[in-house]
């Protein structure tokens, strides 16, 4: 039986190989280029991604070896070290510090991946590794997409990683959502979601938050559940608007956008 750690390793390898692919074509000229994250280029983004594979690396390390987080020190000196290097090492160096952090996740056996608690450094206590390579996926996943959108528009996020990422959505809002763009408005909308098919309540309040599906909503949003998830984390503008999506009642895209404004 597959397990929810086999599930997100396979789908970190799975979008690991389809983004190597696509890093290792690019032209030299292309890793200064925009990518979908407003403040970074494409070398900036690879360079986010290799230092967080080096990091959670290291972490994962530390927990099969019974030893604490490095810690916050530990992180500060990778990061200086990817943020000093040129663009086509920031590529070259990606490809290899992932590569260096699935081997690991895949040379787990499965009394391991059910057993070890990986201390992630920044939350309340340690969690498992089906956690922690969820984790590594949500930020794998869309900053993928950050890389590739730069030179296709239409872009959309890894197929297999969207069912395990749709699970994770109530914990981001807390530190995602932007209450005080509604103004003092309180709005209960319908969410229905494709790819998977599912059917969520988002209350806009001064608590953003998901809830069960509304009864009498205030108005519906309809859209495939990969936009959704680009949404929350601000990855849905107009031109990367899906033409499958559709608003009714007060579900009002320009609002939500405000609302879910990104890291």
């Amino acid at each position: 039986m597959t397990s929810s750690a086999d599930a997100a390793i396979a789908a970190l390898r799975s979008g690991h190989d389809t983004l190597a692919a696509h890093v290792r074509d690019l032209p030299a000229a292309d890793l200064t280029g925009p990518s979908g994250a407003s403040e970074w280029d494409v070398s900036q983004v690879l360079s986010h991604l290799g230092s967080g594979a080096e990091i959670h690396l290291a972490t994962v390390e530390a927990a099969l070896a019974g030893e604490p987080n490095p810690g916050f020190e530990f992180n500060k000196g990778v990061w200086a070290r990817w943020d000093a290097m040129a663009p086509a090492e920031r590529a070259e160096g990606f490809l290899a510090a992932n590569d260096a952090l699935l081997a690991k996740y895949e040379s787990l056996d499965a009394g391991t991946r059910a057993d070890l608690r990986i201390d992630m450094g920044f939350l309340p206590a340690p969690v498992d590794v089906a956690t922690a390579a969820t984790l590594r996926l949500s930020e794998y996943t869309f900053h993928s997409w950050d890389v590739r959108v730069g030179g296709d528009p239409r872009a959309v996020l890894a197929a297999e990683a969207v069912p395990l990422l749709t699970g994770t959505l109530g914990g981001m809002f807390g530190w995602l959502a932007k209450s005080e763009a509604l103004d003092g408005r309180t709005l209960t909308l319908r969410v229905e979601t494709t790819g998977p098919d599912a059917v969520h309540g988002l209350r806009l309040a001064d608590k953003v938050e998901l809830t069960d599906a509304p009864a009498d909503a205030d108005g519906v949003l309809r859209l495939p559940a990969e936009a959704w998830l680009r949404l929350i984390v601000g990855r849905l503008s107009p031109q990367h608007t899906p033409a499958a999506v559709e608003t009714a009642g007060e579900a009002d895209l320009t609002l939500l956008r405000q609302v879910f404004r990104g890291f």
